[in-house]
C-alpha cells in the first residue's frame, strides 16, 4: 500500500532539482566535517584555545550527527519531505553565517552545533528520497551522485579550506558555504514536494533517551580516546556507558510495537554485509582525511597551501569516479566494482606504510588518487545493493542506521588512527633515546628533539596505515559473500 502511494507520489515531481539541491546541501555538509582539520592550528592562535580545546569543533560536529542519526528515522516518518528539507537547510544555513561571524570559541561551537544538526537531517533524507525518486535499475547511478558526495565532499575539505585560508581567513570557509546552501535551499523550496508517506509511528520515549546516551558516549568515548588514549579513566567510562545503553537499546527495538530504530533490518543478509563494509570503507575514508594532510604538514614539511593543492588531483578523480562507478553498478552489480575497489585500497594501504621522510611527494599524490577511486568502487555499490534488498517501509530505519554508523566509523577510525600514530611516534622517539614517559607535550618539548619530529611522525603514521591495510583485508573477505538483489 505504502509503495503504490509513494509511486503515485514520484510520478508528480521532477526527480533532477530535488536531487541537485539535496546534493548541494549534503556536500557542503560533509565538506564542513573536514574542512576545519586543516585550519585547527591557525584557529588555536586566533581564538586563544588549546588543542584540547579546539578539536571540539570536529568532535563536537560527529557527536551532534551521531546523536541525532537514529532519530532520523523517525523524523522521516513524522514530516514531509518538504518540511525536513527546509528545516535541515535552515540550520545548516544559520549555523554556517553564525560561523562565519563568530568572535571567539563559544559561539564558533555553538554554530558547528547547528551546522551539525542540519546535515544529521539532511543526509538520511537524500537517501530516503534517491530509493523513492529511482526504480533499482536506475538507482545506482543516482547513488552514484551521492556516493560522489560522500566522498568527495570529505576530500576536498582540507584542499579548499587550505586555498581558502592561505588568500582570505577561516570565516570565508563559513561564508562560501552558507552561500551554497541558501542557493541550495531555494532551488529546494521552489521544486521539492512531498514524496514519502507520512505514517507518524508512536514515539518511545526510553528508546530515544538509550539511543542519545548509548551513541552520545560512545563517539564521545572514542573521539577522547584519539587525544587521550585507551587508558584514560573518562575515555573508558563513556565506551562502557555507551555500550550498556546499546545494549539496553538494542532489546528495547525487539520488544517495542514502533522501534525508534527497526533492527529487523538486519535480518536482510545483504543489507547486514553491506552495513559492515560500509562502515569499514568510511573508517578507511574518515582517517586517511585525517592522517594524509597531518602527513604533508608534519612529516614532510609542506605548508597548508601546498598541503591542500597535494591533494586536490585525487580530490577531483574522486568527483569524476562517483557517478560513473553508479552507471557501472546498474550494469554489472556490486562484486566487481566492491572486490576490485576493496584489493586497490588494501595495497594502497600498505604501500603508505612503506614511506619515509625522503619518499617524493609525487608518489604520495599517486597513492591518494588511487585510494579515492577505489573508495568510489567500494562505498557506492556496498551501500546502494543493501538498500535495494529492504521493503519501502524499512527505507527510513535502513537510512537512520546507515547514516548513525557512518559517524561512529568515523569517530573509531579516528580514533584508532590517532592512537597508532602517537604510539608509533613515542616509540621511535625512545629508541632516539628520549624519555617519553609523559608523552610527547610540545609545550614543554625537548629542543634536541625537534630534529627528529618529522621522522617520528612519518613513522607513526606508518603504523596506521598496516592497520587500515588490515582493515581492508577483513572487507575484502567478507564481500566475496555480496550478491546482487532486487528490490522489496
Amino acid at each position: 500500500m505504502e509503495a503504490s502511494i509513494q509511486t503515485n507520489l514520484t510520478k508528480q515531481v521532477k526527480a533532477a532539482p530535488i536531487l541537485i539541491s539535496l546534493l548541494l546541501g549534503a556536500f557542503i555538509g560533509m565538506f564542513s566535517e573536514t574542512a576545519l582539520n586543516i585550519a585547527l592550528p591557525e584557529l588555536m592562535k586566533q581564538l586563544q584555545v588549546g588543542p584540547t580545546t579546539i578539536q571540539w569543533l570536529t568532535t563536537g560536529y560527529m557527536l551532534v550527527l551521531g546523536i541525532l542519526g537514529p532519530v532520523s528515522g523517525l523524523l522521516l516518518q513524522w514530516f514531509t519531505t518538504r518540511q525536513l528539507f527546509i528545516a535541515s537547510l535552515s540550520f545548516s544555513t544559520l549555523g554556517s553565517l553564525i560561523a562565519g561571524l563568530a568572535p571567539n570559541f563559544e559561539v564558533l561551537l555553538v554554530a558547528r552545533f547547528i551546522q551539525a544538526a542540519g546535515l544529521a537531517l539532511l543526509l538520511p533524507l537524500m537517501l530516503n528520497a534517491i530509493l523513492i525518486l529511482f526504480p533499482p535499475e536506475r538507482r545506482g547511478a543516482a547513488m552514484g551522485l551521492m556516493g560522489l558526495v560522500l566522498t568527495l565532499a570529505p576530500a576536498s575539505g582540507p584542499t579548499v579550506a587550505g586555498l581558502i585560508i592561505e588568500k582570505l581567513s577561516w570565516h570565508w570557509i563559513f561564508w562560501i558555504s552558507s552561500t551554497v546552501l541558501f542557493i541550495s535551499l531555494i532551488i529546494g523550496s521552489i521544486f521539492l514536494k512531498n514524496i514519502s508517506v507520512i505514517t507518524r509511528p508512536k514515539i518511545d520515549i526510553l528508546s530515544l533517551l538509550l539511543s542519545t546516551i548509548g551513541f552520545g558516549s560512545l563517539l564521545f568515548g572514542f573521539s577522547k580516546a584519539g587525544e587521550s588514549g585507551w587508558r584514560d579513566g573518562l575515555v573508558l567510562s563513556f565506551i562502557l556507558i555507551g555500550v550498556l545503553a546499546l545494549i539496553i537499546f538494542t532489546w528495547r527495538q525487539f520488544s517495542v510495537g514502533s522501534p525508534l530504530m527497526n533492527l529487523r533490518t538486519f535480518r536482510f543478509p545483504m543489507f547486514s554485509l553491506s552495513v559492515v563494509l560500509f562502515t569499514v570503507v568510511m573508517m578507511l575514508l574518515l582517517s586517511s582525511m585525517l592522517l594524509l594532510p597531518m602527513l604533508l604538514q608534519n612529516g614532510l614539511g609542506k605548508n597548508t597551501l601546498q598541503a591542500g593543492l597535494l591533494l586536490l588531483p585525487g580530490t577531483l578523480i574522486s568527483g569524476i569516479a562517483g557517478p560513473f562507478m553508479g552507471k557501472l553498478f546498474d550494469k554489472y552489480g556490486p562484486r566487481k566494482l566492491i572486490i576490485p575497489g576493496l584489493i586497490l585500497i588494501g595495497a594502497v594501504m600498505f604501500l603508505f606504510s612503506a614511506i619515509t621522510i625522503d619518499t617524493s611527494t609525487a608518489f604520495i599524490v599517486a597513492l591518494h588518487c588511487t585510494l579515492l577511486l577505489a573508495l568510489s568502487m567500494a562505498m557506492m555499490p556496498a551501500q546502494t545493493n543493501g538498500m535495494n534488498q529492504l521493503p519501502a517501509e524499512l527505507y527510513p530505519h535502513g537510512t537512520a542506521i546507515m547514516s548513525t554508523l557512518q559517524q561512529v566509523a568515523g569517530a573509531i577510525g579516528s580514533a584508532l588512527a590517532m592512537t597508532m600514530l602517537a604510539t608509533g611516534q613515542s616509540n621511535y622517539l625512545r629508541d632516539k633515546g628520549f624519555d617519553m614517559s609523559n608523552g610527547l607535550n610540545m609545550a614543554q618539548i625537548d629542543p634536541a628533539m625537534l630534529e627528529h619530529l618529522p621522522s617520528s611522525f612519518v613513522f607513526g603514521v606508518k603504523g596506521a596505515f598496516v592497520f587500515a591495510g588490515c582493515m581492508a583485508i577483513v572487507a575484502l573477505v567478507i564481500s566475496f559473500f555480496m550478491k546482487r538483489v532486487k528490490s522489496s
